[in-house]
């Protein structure tokens, strides 16, 4: 299974629930051989104001799926569904 594009986790460098985030979901990057991009909020004005105080935000074509925590129910049905509309 491959999935083409990756998920983007929107965090910041000091936070323990980033880290938290992204070390629960390696395990569904593994099974689903996908990727993830991690952007730092506070590098940019516009995702500071946006995501400030949610982070970490997890989003998959522009759909969030969870924040704080990931919802692994939710992120294993958005990948399962990217790799079912991959040709």
């Amino acid at each position: 299974m491959k999935v083409v594009a990756p998920l983007t986790l929107y965090g910041r460098a000091w936070c323990h629930l980033c880290d938290d985030m992204r070390a629960a979901l390696e395990p569904l990057l593994a099974e689903f051989g996908a990727q993830v991009v991690v952007i730092d909020v506070d590098t940019d004005p516009l995702l500071e104001a946006r995501y400030n105080e949610l982070v970490p935000v997890l989003v998959c074509d522009g759909v969030e799926l969870c924040h704080y925590h990931l919802d692994a129910a939710r992120v294993r049905a958005a990948l399962t569904a990217r790799v079912a509309a991959t040709p």
